[in-house]
């Protein structure tokens, strides 16, 4: 019967630590060159050649700077001779995306972690079940590599690398959503311009209506503890008047 295990018990022996411990490095750094490389080629100048017609309307587009022979083929089989339409070439200079780069570089590994994670913990379970996995767990691993991951089995990782992941997609999606949000409250404040402008002169008008009947108030108290505190006086000096009476008679 094949003794259980787990993956601690897998890496615990000397000649496989080096050799995962390189893939690991080597697949993690040509993850992160593929996301810097592909964040630089979509930064930077670009330049696009559009086709118009005598209209001014856009007929064709393409990236670059000139247009292929293959490009000039096809677009003369569809629209027919190109020295009859009008070419442009327009150049924008796009700033890196940082945050996209950020949030790729951070969650792609972390995602890809967790995924290799979970595939492992399912196929354990599935081969051993989960009184094997667990009781493998509890012997003592040999070795630096089996004695680090003996250690982190105990410390689920799970919740960690799901947060920080929530994180990158949130640092990723709050910015877009914030700025989207707010490219779609100017257009509609400047479509409906007269309208928020009466509404800002109503609300304005009641918050001074309010703050008017606010200080009518206060004002109408003031007044009222000051006859309150004179009716008061006046009666304490009757009070001692009838007293000073009562001590002559």
């Amino acid at each position: 019967m094949a003794k259980s295990g787990t993956l601690a018990d897998v890496l615990s022996g000397q000649r496989y630590q080096k050799t995962v411990l390189i893939i690991c490095i080597v697949v993690f750094l040509f993850i992160e060159i593929a996301v810097f490389i592909a964040a630089l080629n979509n930064s930077g100048k670009k330049s696009r050649v559009i086709v118009y017609d005598k209209n001014g309307y856009k007929v064709f587009e393409t990236e670059g700077t000139t247009l292929s022979t293959y490009e000039k083929v096809v677009f003369e089989n569809n629209f027919g001779p190109l020295s009859k339409y009008h070419i442009k070439i327009e150049t924008e200079k796009i700033p890196f995306p940082f945050r996209a780069w950020l949030a790729a570089a951070v969650g792609i590994p972390i995602g890809l972690v967790l995924i290799i994670a979970f595939i492992i913990k399912a196929y354990l379970a599935l081969l051993y079940g989960d009184s094997g996995s667990e009781a493998s767990t509890e012997e003592k691993a040999h070795g630096a590599m089996g004695s680090f991951l003996s250690q982190a089995t105990r410390i689920s990782v799970f919740p960690l690398g799901v947060a920080v992941l929530v994180l990158v997609l949130l640092m990723w999606m709050v910015p877009n959503f914030l700025g989207e949000f707010a490219r779609l409250s100017v257009n509609t404040i400047k479509e409906f311009k007269w309208f928020f402008l009466g509404v800002t002169i109503f609300l304005g008008a009641l918050i001074c209506w309010v703050i008017y009947l606010r200080y009518k108030l206060s004002k109408q108290a003031i007044e009222n503890e000051k006859d309150i505190e004179k009716y008061r006086l006046e009666i304490k000096l009757l009070e001692e008047k009838k007293d000073k009476q009562l001590l002559l008679e």
